[in-house]
C-alpha cells in the first residue's frame, strides 16, 4: 500500500466521523411567518405564496414575497417570508433587530407567542399593513433531530444540551433545546447574532455537548 493510498483511507475515515459525530449548524435571519388571514390581509383574498427556495426542514420554504416590520423606533425592509402558513402569524428576529426596532422581543422556541409584543407588517408593493397583537420572538437556539438520529446522539425531545460551534471564533453555546420529530432534518439553528458571535460560514460544524 502505497502513500497515497494510506491517505485516502485516512481521509474516508475522518469524513466518515465527522458525518456521524458533527452536526450541521444553520444561521437564520430575521423572518416573517403569516396566517392565512393575514396574508389575505397584506396581499388579497385568496394570495397564494411564491416558493424560492427550499429549506433544509422538509415542507418549509422562503418565498419570493418581501414585507416591512415597524416598531416604535425604527423599520425594516426587505423582511423575508417563510412558508408554507400557520394557525398564527409570528415574527422573528434577533436582539440586535429588536434595538434597532425598539421593541424588546423575548427568546422562545417558535410557536411559543403567549404573552409577546406586537408588530406591524406591511405589504410594500400595495401599501397594506396589519398589527399583530403578540407574535415577535427571539428565536431561542434549537437543534432539529429526527427520531433515528436523536437514539444516535443519545438525547430525547425537550432535552437541554450544550453545542460547540467551530466557526472562525470556536464558542461553546448553552441551553440549547432538542426537538425531535420524523419530518424533522437534524440541523442547529441560530440566528445572526450567534452566528456572527462564532465566525460563522457555510458549512460550519458542530458538535453536541451534554
Amino acid at each position: 500500500m502505497n502513500t497515497c493510498d494510506i491517505e485516502t483511507i485516512v481521509e474516508s475515515v475522518i469524513r466518515e466521523l465527522q458525518e456521524k459525530v458533527f452536526v450541521m449548524v444553520e444561521a437564520s435571519g430575521r423572518h416573517v411567518h403569516l396566517s392565512q388571514k393575514d396574508l389575505y390581509a397584506l396581499f388579497g383574498e385568496g394570495y397564494q405564496l411564491t416558493p424560492v427556495k427550499d429549506l433544509s426542514q422538509p415542507g418549509q420554504y422562503a418565498c419570493a414575497e418581501r414585507v416591512t416590520i415597524t416598531g416604535p423606533k425604527g423599520s425594516m425592509k426587505n423582511v423575508v417570508i417563510l412558508g408554507p402558513t400557520r394557525p398564527e402569524s409570528q415574527v422573528e428576529i434577533s436582539l440586535t433587530d429588536g434595538l434597532a426596532l425598539g421593541i424588546k422581543a423575548p427568546v422562545r422556541l417558535s410557536g411559543d407567542i403567549d404573552n409577546t409584543p406586537g408588530i406591524v407588517i406591511t405589504n410594500p408593493a400595495n401599501g397594506r399593513s396589519i398589527t399583530l397583537d403578540r407574535g415577535l420572538i427571539v428565536a431561542k437556539r434549537h437543534i432539529h433531530m429526527s427520531e433515528e438520529d436523536a437514539k444516535r446522539y443519545g438525547v430525547t425531545n425537550g432535552q437541554i444540551i450544550k453545542v460547540k460551534v467551530f466557526g472562525e471564533r470556536p464558542v461553546i453555546l448553552e441551553d440549547l433545546d432538542v426537538r425531535v420529530n420524523n419530518n424533522f432534518r437534524t440541523a442547529v439553528h441560530i440566528d445572526y447574532d450567534e452566528a456572527n458571535a462564532c465566525g460563522y460560514g457555510k458549512n460550519t460544524k458542530g458538535l453536541l455537548l451534554s
